[in-house]
């Protein structure tokens, strides 16, 4: 048995003996990382050219780590089913074995939904007509689903293997088990021996892309395409298929596949720079990165048909596990009809169907320009034309597409355009050059493959570079100096234009990546807005490490009160900020009759900055909405704490609080932190039947605290934050995470697979598993506590006898290594008496932690340790 870290929140564990091979954790690119450390290679086999990898997953018990997608296993699968061949008929690797996937119920039944959904997209016709398709349409669709599925659309069950963790310990295959030891560690054992994973990101990491991008200043042109990404799902160097527009000086994206944070902040980039997103289809390639746009305090504009949005919004409720409605609290969905021209902020775009296994249109864009239209296509997953007329018939009733469908579909694709961005990925669901090579535009680029380019395709098109601007009309305006005045503008309507216009004409200054822009201690001599780009805001005091964008006033709260700089702002991209002299400032706050008002919410906008849930990404007319809504509450040491009464925000500023579900505790609040999330969660994921049972007897909020110190609190209503994306976003995963805290409910019984063979032994340790369950039906509540203490002694009776029949056994011939497990034996039996002992007068609640404890140690003791000694304890 082995183990390798692979990436952040990534590990690869390997049972020979048991022919398992498990990708331990699967965010987006999971797949990239295991090529990327060869444990995912080409190689031959009987004859056939095939790939190694995984043939199991262990799922992250939470949806979301650090903003992203924690669990994303679509393209594992893909792997796994095609360039493995475990699905392929009389490939050598087509064993009739399924791939495995395992981890806590819920998350298990998402990622099955899921993965349904980035293989099918709509399920049926009735889904089709009710997101907006026409009877006829949604008919024609369906025949193309079912073509590229062979007439055969499965069940995800039907082609993978799905394993809960729901036992103390669950047999994989081969001897092999898997067991929960905590939220997000996991331990595999075989033969003995056991490693352990450890899935939670740790407080400085993130989830990370497999290449490195260099640091780029963008130009705001008029309209530009700017290349963000030519690769495919297995392109270890580049970030997948995309495009940014920029049109007027906004920007666009054209799909969000994994990473793209990370090349939205190469390019100088700010996440609420992004004024919306075009998006072609549901695939992981071009899906996975949503979960950065969130990370904002507006809504983002979303823009595509109706089927793809709602393809989308399918696969989004079934991965997170979430109401559909949720989707929208993040995006707001503008649908555009297909094969028609609309104008969006004066951009023309139009969408065209693209056959596809999911809903996908490909994308044209035009803009006016002094000599007529300039043009960009975007033609991310189309079939070769080779595949097109393969699935053309005349039959209706049949899987396929028409005659008069295929030529209206690539006469389209080669309508001529100043720039067009092709798939060249090849195979049945992607594109091929050659069917370009008359092309009449001007610039052809090849994209959506993580091969190299042959001679044939050089001929017909190049590849673009990373950062790659294409400027199809320049700009005649500076666009940020325009940004800054509808920033402020925006920042103080109140205020007169003449007097915004003496902020707006300070100086801009450019900052490099990892330049300090303001030092913590330092003199406020200088408001700084951030006009594009992104900043790290570091503090010291508190430790938190927050992230801002275009549109962030840095020091404005240190100015105004004539106090030295709380934090320091470091560069995280190319940045330009607006220098705006603090006492220009103080100046224009006091003519625009403003200085007062901010200094009665100074105090409370402090807070919110001092806090990982409003600290980043939320603006200053928000942060001053927030901070007028807040109320203070003092609470005395050991007070129960609960929202009052309504959906409420409560942010711990001085004391030490405890957090609790039902009984039982699920961590310290420390300044800065939070709870009452539950409260605004609405779709949110239901809990397990056995934590509905247990907490209805604890009122109406699943969480409460209790004071542990005198403390200070302050409630923020619903009302004041449940339209901010990245606010919202956070608090559901605080929720998941603070649910998923709590050692899942498990089945704790005995199981024919923990026998070593040893009738006798076997016999023994179901006993002491029908022990340990009395004990715990006792600290669970769901039996009476009367018979404690005679339950602890019963079972401290049964070990005692247990563990001196197995010594005599193994001391005829004892094994090496068995007289290191003596003395642990030992320990073990003095812990089952004293606590038998303390149980006499103690409460109810002191059996949990105990319980807990021995539900590890006879996992231990029989998975582990019976194993290893197995052949020495035959009687």
């Amino acid at each position: 048995m082995q183990k390798q870290r692979v990436a952040n929140g990534v590990y690869w564990v390997e049972i020979p003996e048991a022919d398992l091979f498990v990708l331990c954790g699967c965010p987006a690119d999971s797949v990239k990382h295991l090529m990327k450390s060869g444990l995912i290679a080409e190689r031959e086999k009987n004859g056939v050219i095939t790939q190694s990898g995984p043939n199991a997953i262990l799922l992250s018990d939470t949806t979301i780590q650090k903003g992203s997608f924690s669990n994303l296993a679509e393209f594992p699968v893909l792997q796994m089913l095609y360039l493995q061949g475990m699905i392929i008929p009389g490939h050598p690797n087509n064993t009739g074995r399924k791939p495995m996937i395992m981890g806590l119920e819920d998350q298990v039944k998402s990622q099955a939904s899921y993965i349904s959904r980035g293989t099918y997209g709509l399920a049926s016709q009735a889904e089709l007509v009710e997101s907006g398709a026409s009877e006829a349409m949604a008919r024609e669709v369906v025949r193309v689903k079912t073509w590229f599925a062979f007439d055969n659309i499965r069940s995800t069950e039907e082609l993978l293997d799905l394993r809960v963790v729901d036992a103390p310990a669950v047999e994989l295959r081969g001897g092999a088990f898997v067991r929960r030891r905590g939220f997000n560690r996991y331990e595999f054992i075989h033969g003995g021996k056991s490693v352990t994973v450890d899935l939670n990101l740790g407080e400085t990491e993130e989830y990370l892309p497999t290449y490195e991008l260099g640091l780029h200043t963008l130009r705001r042109e008029h309209f530009s395409i700017v290349h963000v990404g030519e690769g495919d799902g297995w392109d270890v160097t580049r970030p997948c298929m995309g495009s940014l527009i920029c049109f007027q000086g906004r920007i666009y994206l054209v799909d969000a596949g994994p990473g793209i944070q990370h090349a939205l902040t190469a390019l100088g980039i700010g996440i609420k720079e992004v004024a919306g997103i075009f998006h072609t289809h549901a695939h992981d390639d071009h899906f996975a990165g949503l979960t950065s746009l969130v990370r904002s305090d507006r809504r983002i504009p979303y823009f595509s048909s109706s089927q793809v949005r709602a393809s989308v919004v399918k696969k989004y409720a079934a991965l997170t596990g979430r109401n559909e409605v949720t989707f929208y609290q993040y995006f707001e969905p503008r649908d555009l009809p297909f094969d028609s021209w609309t104008t969006v902020d004066g951009l023309e775009v139009m969408p065209v169907f693209s056959p596809h296994p999911v809903e996908t249109n490909v994308f044209f864009f035009r803009a006016p320009a002094e000599k007529g239209y300039r043009t960009y296509a975007h033609l991310a997953d189309i079939s070769s034309f080779e595949v097109l007329m393969r699935m053309v018939t005349d039959d209706p009733s049949r899987s396929g597409i028409s005659r008069s469908f295929y030529d209206a579909f690539t006469r389209a694709l080669l309508a001529p355009a100043n720039v067009k961005k092709i798939d060249v990925g090849g195979g049945l669901i992607h594109g091929r050059a050659e069917d370009f090579a008359s092309d009449r535009s001007d610039a052809i680029l090849l994209s959506h493959t993580s091969s190299g380019l042959t001679d044939a395709q050089k001929k017909i098109g190049s590849c673009a570079g990373f950062a790659r601007q294409d400027v199809l009309t320049p700009a005649a305006d500076d666009y940020l100096a325009r940004d800054g005045g509808r920033l402020l503008a925006n920042y103080f309507p109140g205020a007169t234009a003449r007097d915004r216009a003496v902020l707006a004409a300070c100086p801009a200054r450019a900052h490099a990546p990892g330049e300090i822009i303001q030092q913590t201690g330092s003199a406020a001599d200088n408001v700084h807005l951030v006009l594009s780009g992104e900043v790290e805001l570091l503090d010291s005091r508190t430790g938190l490490h927050n992230r801002e964008s275009a549109g962030a006033f840095i020091g404005d709260l240190d100015c105004a009160a004539g106090e030295k700089a709380v934090v320091t702002c470091r560069a995280l991209s190319h940045v330009t900020v607006l220098r705006i002299p603090c006492e220009v400032y103080v100046g224009f706050l006091r003519r625009a009759g403003l200085l007062d008002e901010l200094r009665a919410v100074h105090d409370n906008r402090r807070i919110l900055l001092a806090t990982w849930l409003f600290g980043e990404m939320v603006s200053l007319p928000i942060q001053i909405r927030i901070a007028r809504a807040m109320v203070k509450r003092s609470v005395r040491e050991d007070s129960v704490i609960m929202p009052a009464g309504r959906a409420e925000i409560l942010v711990l500023t001085s004391g030490l609080v405890s957090v609790f579900l039902g009984t039982q505790a699920v961590e310290n609040l420390k300044p800065g932190d939070f709870f009452g999330e539950e409260t605004l969660m609405r779709g949110a994921r239901e809990l397990p039947a056995g934590w509905r049972q247990r907490l209805t007897r604890h009122g109406p909020h699943l969480f409460s605290a209790r004071a542990l110190l005198d403390a200070t609190l302050y409630a923020v209503p619903a009302e004041a934050i449940e339209d901010i994306p990245v606010v919202q976003w956070k608090l559901m995963e605080t929720y998941e995470r603070r649910l998923k805290a709590i050692r899942a409910e498990l089945r704790f019984a005995w199981q024919d697979s923990y026998g070593i063979g040893v009738p006798e032994v076997d016999d023994q340790h179901r006993a002491l598993f029908d022990a340990i369950e009395e004990l715990a039906a006792v600290a669970d509540g769901r039996a009476s506590a009367d018979g404690m203490q005679k339950a602890v002694e019963r079972l401290a009776t049964l070990a005692r006898a247990h563990l001196q029949y197995e010594e005599s056994l193994a001391s005829r011939a004892p094994p090496p290594g068995y007289d290191l497990v003596l003395p642990e034996h030992g320990e073990f039996l003095r812990r089952v008496e004293t606590q038998a002992r303390l149980l006499g007068s103690a409460p109810v609640d002191a059996l949990r932690t105990f319980v807990e404890y021995l539900k590890d140690w006879i996992i231990d003791h029989t998975l582990l340790e019976g194993r290893q000694f197995s052949s020495s304890l035959v009687s």
